[in-house]
């Protein structure tokens, strides 16, 4: 599913009813727990957590003009959607995530490369996602970006 919205509460206003709650509360949990210095906004059809271009002038590789992205929220046709690119570029964050989750919800991990899918509303382990918010700070997420992402 494609939204197109300038703000976030635009996007949750225009997802389905029964999806706007639960992502409220994800993003609630992502505002709380991110360290200082990420940023809210809209890109690529999505809410999304980024290091603003006051931080890291050089934004994101793929279009400088944009900031550099970290997490991002969706929802798709099936699934409620969690892009976190620090599980992609850091296999030890990775591997405790994976660990952790069978700890905190009941069915199988959904997950691709950076993308952890929701198809059960009330199966969301919301206590791991705040935790995982706190892994990464903006200077280690930059660190991790330029060794293990960025092309050099």
């Amino acid at each position: 599913m494609k939204y197109e919205a300038s703000t976030v509460e635009e996007y949750i206003s225009q997802i389905p009813e029964e999806r706007q709650e639960v992502l409220q509360k994800l993003r609630n949990i992502i505002k709380e727990n991110l360290p200082g210095g990420f940023e809210e906004g809209i890109n690529y059809n999505m809410i999304v957590y980024y290091v603003p271009h006051s931080i890291y002038p050089d934004g994101y590789h793929c279009d400088p003009k944009l900031p550099l992205p970290f997490m991002n929220l969706a929802s798709q046709k099936n699934s409620v959607n969690l892009y976190h690119s620090g599980i992609y570029a850091n296999n030890e964050l990775h591997d405790w995530f994976v660990a952790e989750y069978t700890k905190h919800a009941k069915r199988k991990l959904d997950m691709g490369k950076s993308c952890i899918r929701f198809k059960k509303m009330d199966d969301i382990p919301y206590e791991l996602i705040a935790e995982l918010c706190t892994k990464i700070s903006v200077d280690e997420w930059i660190s991790t970006y330029e060794s293990a992402v960025k092309k050099k």
